[in-house]
Order: C-alpha cells, then sequence, then structure tokens
C-alpha cells in the first residue's frame, strides 16, 4: 500500500474524530505541528524508527514531541498507533492530507503567492478579494518572497500557476528567440 493511502486513511479517521469533537482545525495544526518537527530533525527520525528503541521509548519521545506542540491526547494516540504499526514514515503526507480535508470542510483555499520582494498589505487584500471572487472559497494565501523572480507574481492556486513573474518572460523571451 502507498504512503499516500495510508497517510489519507489516518487522515480521514482525524477528520471524522475532529469533527465529531468540533476540533478539526486544532488536529489538523497539531498533526501538523509533530509533522514538521518530525521533517526538521534526522534524530528524531532516526530515533523513533530505531528497531533498538523499545516500543515504550519510542512512544515516550513521541509523547514528548507532541505534547511540546500542544497535541491533543486524541492526536497523541493516532500518533501512538502510527508508531506501533511502524508507520510514522506518513507522518508528513498525513498531515496534507488531514490540512486538505479540513480546509474543504471549512470552505478555504490555500494559495501560495511567490514575488521578488514583500507585497504591500493593499496588494495582498486586493489579490486575495479577487481570489475570493474567482474560487467562490476563503482564500488563507501563503506570502514567500523569492529574489529570482526579479520582479512580479507567481500565484498557485491548487495545482494552477499564475506567472506574472518578469523571469518567465525573459525565459520565454529567450526560448522563442533561441527557436528562430
Amino acid at each position: 500500500m502507498s504512503i499516500e493511502t495510508v497517510a489519507a486513511r489516518y487522515a480521514q479517521a482525524l477528520l471524522e474524530l475532529g469533527v465529531e469533537s468540533g476540533q478539526l482545525a486544532a488536529f489538523a495544526d497539531q498533526v501538523q505541528s509533530v509533522a514538521d518537527a518530525w521533517q526538521q530533525s534526522e534524530e528524531l527520525r532516526g530515533a523513533l524508527q530505531s528497531p533498538l528503541v523499545s516500543d515504550h521509548d519510542r512512544e515516550a519521545v513521541l509523547q514528548a514531541v507532541a505534547s511540546r506542540a500542544g497535541a491533543s491526547t486524541v492526536v497523541i494516540n493516532t500518533l501512538k498507533l502510527l508508531a506501533r504499526r511502524r508507520r510514522l514514515a506518513v507522518l508528513p503526507s498525513m498531515a496534507r492530507a488531514l490540512r486538505k480535508l479540513s480546509d474543504e470542510r471549512a470552505g478555504l483555499i490555500r494559495v501560495e503567492v511567490r514575488s521578488a520582494r514583500p507585497l504591500s498589505e493593499d496588494y495582498v487584500r486586493r489579490l486575495q478579494g479577487e481570489l475570493e471572487k474567482t474560487t467562490g472559497k476563503k482564500v488563507v494565501l501563503d506570502r514567500k518572497v523569492d529574489p529570482a523572480l526579479i520582479a512580479g507574481v507567481v500565484t498557485r492556486v491548487g495545482d494552477v500557476v499564475i506567472d506574472g513573474s518578469v523571469k518567465s518572460r525573459l525565459d520565454d523571451l529567450r526560448s522563442h528567440l533561441l527557436s528562430t
């Protein structure tokens, strides 16, 4: 079974528990916090995946990491279940899947906006308003600065990329000139 399939099943289970308890967004945040710690620390991954570490010690480490991330009992128990079944490697995929399910349920869409320089708040408000009109959903912007763009903005809405950067226009011009 693929990692994405396993992650989707655990995410679906947490979705149902989150909806039942009214804590879906909190569960998504908590799982994401633990997944971030997992991805950022090679030592943590090594300790939690090592066959030399006892199940008791593995769960104690996981408990400590999850508690530090402010995880609820439901999330901690889910993480312990993943550990017992030797499936902690699905944690980043599970966090993404749960976030996506949570956002869909809340009518949210996450949009990544990259620009060469920080965008003004006025521009961000206008962009967010236009995206909300276009998608019909509440938009959460994830702003990133990428000086390699030279100027302009690259917006990613799901799988759709709207590239208004000078870099892409220069690349297009270069390929056009080289092809003629």
